[in-house]
């Protein structure tokens, strides 16, 4: 049990960002390109674990002054060292055969993932501003890899719009560093210095706003109204706005982003929002034009 929760299974939901290409394409029943995707999710979930490994290694000491952290496995001492970096080798190894398998350019993207969250580990995430950008470039290599796994085309507005709420996501959780440091008096990661409340905040309304306006320009240009054969799509910006909402509240009134997957997992307004977001998507993509409710 305690080797699975060093792996952070938990996690692995952020992989799901590699079916959203399929999704937009229309082909979510190709049952092909779903073997494709579930075989690249595989491949995604053991080179993201292996990075959760490292990152844990290089953070023991940090992680013991956490204290939600100091729970983890090695910060706890209930794995070594040495069973961590083993585990490390084994999940790197098996990752990159299955990528393999799939293809020499999911491998080079998802090899493009690795180095990326390696040197993060080792170093990157220690600059602030940096970090948070190469977080953010993770989901959108998620994507791209999922387009190339499913071999469909990714619009650069989804990529855009990815790109961005992953941003909005780390800053939240940035913010929430700075609330434990005004808390306990500890840093809890170096790059902590660059930030303070007032900037969090500006970026936090920047980012959600850019990202509102992006969306609803996504949801009325030309092009996506020419590929989906509809010009509804404007209707699913309720959801967006409602859970985006929604994650401000919860990091301006609850102070409580510290966790992104633990929200997704735990709060049912944006479950919720979700769920309704992908529904009205799917009625609007899936189902005939005169079958839907919006006629």
């Amino acid at each position: 049990m305690k080797y699975i929760k060093l792996l952070r299974p938990k996690h692995w939901v952020k992989n799901a960002f590699l079916f959203i290409p399929l999704f937009f394409a229309g082909e979510i029943f190709n049952a092909g390109k779903i073997l494709h995707l579930l075989i690249a999710f595989a491949a995604f979930c053991l080179i993201a674990s292996s990075i959760y490994i490292l990152n844990d290694y290089q953070d023991i000491e940090a992680d013991r002054q956490h204290p939600v952290k100091c729970k983890r496995p090695l910060a706890s001492g209930a794995i070594s060292k040495t069973s961590a970096l083993l585990l490390f080798v084994v999940c790197v190894v098996a990752g990159g055969a299955i990528a393999w398998f799939m293809s020499v350019k999911f491998m080079f993207v998802l090899g493009i993932y690795f180095v990326l969250n390696l040197l993060y580990c080792f170093g990157l995430k220690h600059i602030s501003i940096l970090d948070i950008l190469i977080l953010s470039i993770g989901f959108v290599l998620r994507v791209k890899s999922g387009g190339i796994a499913a071999d469909v085309a990714i619009s650069e507005w989804l990529m855009i719009m990815i790109f961005l709420l992953a941003l909005f996501m780390a800053i939240a959780k940035r913010r929430d560093d700075i609330l434990i440091k005004q808390e306990l008096g500890k840093e809890m990661r170096k790059a902590a210095s660059g930030y303070n409340m007032d900037f969090l905040n500006v970026m936090l309304a920047l980012v959600s706003a850019v990202m509102i306006v992006c969306y609803l320009m996504y949801t009325i240009s030309p092009e996506t109204e020419a590929r989906f054969k509809t010009y509804r799509l404007y209707y699913t910006t309720l959801f967006v706005i409602g859970g985006l909402l929604r994650y401000l509240q919860i990091t301006y009134v609850e102070n409580n982003t510290g966790s992104p997957t633990k929200i997704l997992y735990k709060d049912r307004f944006i479950q919720l929002t979700i769920i309704l977001w992908v529904l009205s998507f799917y009625v609007l993509i899936y189902l005939p034009t005169d079958k839907t409710f919006f006629e």
